[in-house]
């Protein structure tokens, strides 16, 4: 008696998330970039400790690693497809990196870093991936101080705008007013506008929060825009009330706490203002929003 064997053949499925056809490659990509990035990466750190206007970059990283762990299942799912079309990516982002090295710029150099791993997730696992983790590389932008030029470029026209509010808004309290430029001439002292009083820190401190908020209490993409563009007339608006302050402080108090205590004093104050004036921006389109849903067609 023939004992009649069938031999059955299993069709394998592709199994969800991200093939990695051996650790060796993947190991080696990520020593070479913490080998080509060490120095950069220090610096930037050591630039968010000791410059008061990038402190908020401490928060940037952890916000971008909850952003993958939120996205975790999705990551598992998708499927690997390495392409190719990532290569111009990967190339460009290097160049970048040469630039910016030789060059001297650290802006560049540290912008490559986003443009490097947003082609390497594109080459090795595929655009499908590279949609799912693009917002949580892109926000890594906000970590990155802006280059010296463009942060001097907005810095004296905000010092003017500011001096330009202060000095409109001081006539209504009483105080006489002769602006200079970024000057503010009161009859007992001058103020002057520094740099360092030109409310770009906190404009970019209240930008970064806006966009924090808006991720974790906006659910439409359109809000989280505009609570994100009311973050900078918020930030000029309370940093000219704070120099509309101390002026007012100097006429009716005593001009040397106004200038000092009182004038560090209400930047916490006025940050704290300005969190305020973003959730009223925020309750207020969510209220709006709630009444276009509920009324009737």
């Amino acid at each position: 008696m023939s004992e009649a064997v069938a031999t059955v053949q299993v069709k394998q499925e592709p199994t969800p998330g991200i093939a990695v056809s051996g650790t060796v490659p993947i190991v080696t990509i990520i020593v070479l970039i913490l080998l080509l990035y060490a120095r950069i990466g220090t610096k930037l750190v050591t630039d968010w400790y000791e410059l008061p206007d990038f402190s908020h970059g401490f928060l940037i990283p952890f916000f971008a690693a909850y952003l993958l762990w939120e996205r975790r299942k999705q990551i598992r799912q998708v499927e690997s497809r390495p392409s190719w079309t990532a290569v111009p990516l990967v190339l460009l982002s290097l160049v970048v990196l040469m630039v910016g090295i030789f060059g001297a710029d650290l802006f560049l150099a540290r912008i490559s870093f986003i443009l490097l791993s947003a082609g390497l997730v594109w080459l090795l696992a595929g655009i499908q991936l590279l949609r799912i983790v693009g917002f949580p590389i892109a926000i890594l932008i906000l970590g990155v101080p802006l280059p010296a030029v463009v942060f001097n470029q907005m810095t004296f026209p905000l010092q003017i705008l500011a001096s330009q509010l202060a000095a409109a808004l001081l006539p209504l309290a009483g105080v006489p007013v002769l602006r200079e430029g970024n000057v503010i001439n009161l009859p007992s002292m001058q103020l002057e506008v520094a740099e360092a009083c030109s409310g770009i820190r906190s404009m970019m401190s209240l930008f970064t929060v806006a966009v924090l908020f808006g991720y974790f209490f906006e659910e439409k993409g359109f809000r989280r825009f505009l609570l994100a563009l009311c973050s900078v007339p918020i930030a000029v608006a309370a940093n000219a009330l704070r120099i509309f302050g101390t002026g007012v402080c100097v006429q009716y108090w005593n001009p040397d706490k106004a200038v000092g205590f009182f004038h560090e004093f209400s930047g916490w104050l006025m940050f704290l203002v300005s969190l305020a004036c973003l959730y009223l921006v925020h309750f207020a389109t969510r209220s709006l929003g709630r009444r276009r849903v509920s009324s009737p067609a």
